[in-house]
């Protein structure tokens, strides 16, 4: 859809989305119309470097031609049919996520917090028919950021600012124990913990990435109490972190693990892979989705999967994450740079991160901000060191014009 078939202008369209949607947060005063690889193009024709990539998504470049010639193709043949049939975009789907993952079994969601929502679930079950009916607790991390339904926003370990801030009371059976922390970890079980679930890396939470030393001892933990290892990698899986999921740098394999972003291409798609013996928790009846599986969403993510694949994405983004780093750290106002692979955080001191977000998009980068003080940058998987020197030269005006205001 184009704005000029309606004969509306940029100004309309802002106008008439404030006017009609909720207002949730700073949007960018841009009305994208086009986007391919790393640039997003706005309705005026204004180009933009994108290092956001639709937060974590877009992976193997905007509009990937492969994806969406299988969005094309399966939609023209059947664009939904529910979980009573069977279909070939999510027979081959599950396949490809199985045997690139290690795992026994999956489930397809519409988004991350839904397949975070499964995996607690899952988790929960598990603990009862194995244990009792009390055996529901899960330890999470403090500072993480799990989803926004209930389940996955009272797993979320942030009860002080606004992600939980006028929804309490939160669900019952979680506590947050202190991120790459193990003593603390073990603090926080109790006779009834079922499972630890954290983010391989920390993204929303500021970019903290684990350290092996913390994931190789929750997994001896786990395995010591009879508990379950559960690792949401939502916006680390697929290639971003520079290996297939952020969980093979640390030689740790969880018992089920959840993902989306990277793996719909553009279209929403979640996913939870599990063991044999966890997945066998959710039985007939138990969870389900009308939306599960979708054909045109599985054929997106199948496309999608298999291009990070055999373009060894991971790898690029292992190489550029690093090269990456290195230039940010020499920016002026930047106190540390973090992150693993592409997901690269930015602590600022003396300067604001949402000025400095707002700066480099007037400049046309596009990157987000975590907090004041962080700025998050998740780009496309295909970007090349032109790219990030780019993106270096804008981020340093930005920062010293924000300093010097």
């Amino acid at each position: 859809m184009k704005a000029q078939d309606y004969g509306l202008t940029k100004e309309d369209i802002i106008k008439m989305s404030d006017q009609y949607m909720l207002n949730i947060g700073y949007r960018f005063p841009i009305v994208v119309e086009e986007a391919k690889d790393t640039i997003v193009k706005d309705i005026n024709g204004d180009e933009y470097l994108d290092f956001y990539a639709g937060i974590a998504v877009n992976s193997a470049g905007n509009c990937n031609e492969k994806v969406v010639a299988a969005i094309r193709e399966q939609a023209g043949q059947a664009m939904h049919t529910s979980l009573y049939p069977y279909s070939v975009p999510q027979a081959l789907l599950a396949k490809l996520i199985c045997e690139n993952t290690g795992f026994d079994r999956v489930f397809f969601q519409n988004s991350g917090t839904e397949a975070n929502e499964a995996m607690i679930k899952m988790a929960r079950k598990y603990g009862v028919d194995h244990y009792g009916p009390e055996h529901y607790h899960i330890v999470t991390a403090k500072n993480s950021f799990h989803g926004r339904t209930y389940g996955a926003l009272s797993a979320t370990g942030q009860p002080d600012n606004g992600c939980q801030k006028g929804f309490k009371p939160m669900l019952p059976g979680f506590t947050y124990a202190d991120y790459n922390d193990l003593e603390s970890f073990k603090a926080a079980c109790t006779e009834n913990t079922i499972a630890i679930m954290v983010e391989p890396v920390q993204g929303e939470g500021g970019v903290y990435p684990a350290t092996k030393e913390f994931l190789q001892g929750l997994r001896e933990l786990c395995d010591e109490k009879g508990m379950l290892l559960l690792f949401d990698e939502v916006q680390t899986g697929w290639c971003r972190c520079g290996e297939t999921m952020a969980y093979m740098h640390y030689g740790v394999k969880p018992d089920a693990v959840t993902m989306a972003k990277a793996m719909g291409g553009g279209l929403p798609i979640g996913a939870l892979a599990a063991t044999e013996e966890c997945a066998s928790a959710l039985n007939p009846g138990s969870h389900g989705s009308t939306y599960s599986g979708n054909p045109v969403c599985c054929a997106a993510s199948y496309a999608q999967i298999t291009e990070l694949l055999e373009r060894n994405l991971a790898q690029n983004a292992k190489e550029m994450g690093s090269y990456f780093m290195e230039q940010l750290e020499k920016l002026p106002h930047v106190k540390e740079v973090r992150g693993l692979g592409l997901l690269v955080g930015m602590e600022l001191v003396d300067v604001d991160a949402g000025a400095v977000k707002v700066k480099a998009m007037e400049k046309k980068l596009l990157v987000t901000a975590t907090s004041d003080r962080i700025i998050r940058m998740v780009p496309p998987l295909i970007i090349t060191k032109e790219d990030c020197d780019k993106a270096v030269s804008i981020l340093n005006e930005a920062i010293t014009e924000v300093a010097e205001a």
